[in-house]
């Protein structure tokens, strides 16, 4: 995300002072009832969608992560890299390669 957006999405917690209500459990919660309604985007149709209102949804757990990125203190780089290394070591492209099945069953 561009160090502009960051910065906005933090002007506007600290504006209306909503820091105080940010815990990490606040947030956890936030971000999954956020990605319920962008679930709820597709829930009759898999591709009867209004592309807008995911927009929306999506936007709304992308601000909630970069909370709680702040609240702990955590940089989203260092986390997702971290995480892309385990996955490519459970799911190396020689066994995984157009495949859908869980890790532990390849």
């Amino acid at each position: 995300m561009k160090d502009e957006t960051i910065y906005r999405i933090r002007r506007f917690t600290e504006d209306r002072d909503w820091d105080q209500f940010h815990s990490p459990a606040n947030l956890a919660k936030s971000i999954s009832i956020e990605a319920n309604e962008l679930l709820e985007c597709f829930q009759w149709s898999d591709t009867d969608y209004d592309l807008a209102h995911v927009k929306e949804e999506l936007a709304d757990v992308i601000v909630y992560c970069q909370d709680m990125l702040d609240k702990l203190g955590l940089d989203v780089d260092e986390i997702v890299n971290a995480k892309m290394d385990q996955n490519e070591r459970k799911y190396p492209v020689e066994k995984a390669a157009g495949r859908a099945d869980k890790y532990d069953r390849l």
